[in-house]
């Protein structure tokens, strides 16, 4: 029996993340659409949701709150603020509260909502499909059976990861929760070097995905490091030994890294202002 059987969720904020997980929680089975209550300023986003998941919308974010046991934070950044003051004292003082918000502190949470029970999450975007990447934190006052019932939302999206200290949360930001971008930026690339050779732009679509797809799969069923991977596929003075030489002389690794660590610089930067 699913551990969210008769809990009601409310989601504060109806974007993207949000419907992914709605998506996931009701294609899971854990809950009834009638468990689940979306908040969002616009009328017909939430007239939107209802009638594609039978789920109860309001445009009151409190209204949202406080008919919830498990409420799920997930609104931009820079409005948390704003909906941290309008939330202040809604929350059951024996609710939990979820928050999805790129680069928010549980602290700063913790304190605009004048509620312990936090879990601080960083999804990311092939959640809508089930194969998401999110790890969590919580603190200490989040009961046992809470834990549970979060890996359940979470697994419900994909694969989680639970980590002790808030602060791994920044990193995998920059890491899993931006990673998306960086290899659609990865694709595109590939795809226009595709065009450039001559190939039409949807052949070059199409074996681009499948390539990377074939590869990921190979890599998740393989023992072996991904830079054996690699020699494998390398032969001595051959097409990919040239490819790869041209891939390192550009600083490929280093780029990429320098990227890595710019998000995760601007994950903390965000949690910085999202506490003052």
């Amino acid at each position: 029996m699913s551990r969210l059987k008769d809990v009601t969720l409310g989601f504060i904020g109806s974007g993207v993340m949000a419907e992914a997980m709605i998506g996931g929680i009701l294609n899971e089975e854990l809950t009834a659409p009638e468990h689940l209550i979306a908040s969002d300023p616009r009328a017909e986003r939430g007239d939107e949701l209802a009638k594609r998941y039978g789920v109860r919308a309001t445009p009151d974010n409190r209204e949202a709150a406080e008919a919830a046991q498990i409420v799920i934070l997930a609104v931009k950044p820079q409005v948390l603020p704003s909906v941290l003051e309008e939330l202040e004292g809604a929350i059951a003082p024996q609710g939990l509260v979820l928050s999805i918000v790129a680069g928010a502190r549980i602290r700063a949470i913790a304190e605009g909502l004048e509620h312990s029970a936090i879990v601080r999450v960083m999804p990311n975007t092939p959640a809508q499909l089930g194969e998401g990447m999110s790890v969590w934190t919580a603190t200490d006052t989040v009961t046992n059976e809470q834990r549970l019932q979060t890996q359940s939302i979470l697994q419900a999206l994909g694969e989680e990861v639970f980590l002790e200290d808030e602060d791994y949360l920044d990193m995998a930001t920059a890491l899993s929760g931006t990673g998306p971008a960086y290899v659609f930026l990865f694709m595109e690339a590939m795809i226009d070097a595709g065009v450039h050779l001559g190939f039409s732009r949807r052949i070059a679509q199409q074996l681009v995905l499948q390539t990377l797809r074939g590869s990921v799969d190979f890599a998740r069923q393989s023992a072996a490091h991904p830079a054996e991977l690699r020699n494998m596929v390398t032969s001595p003075g051959g097409t990919s030994a040239e490819a790869l030489y041209q891939l390192e002389k550009g600083g490929f690794r280093t780029v990429l890294s320098r990227a890595i660590w710019a998000a995760y610089q601007k994950s903390k930067y965000l949690g910085e202002l999202s506490s003052k």
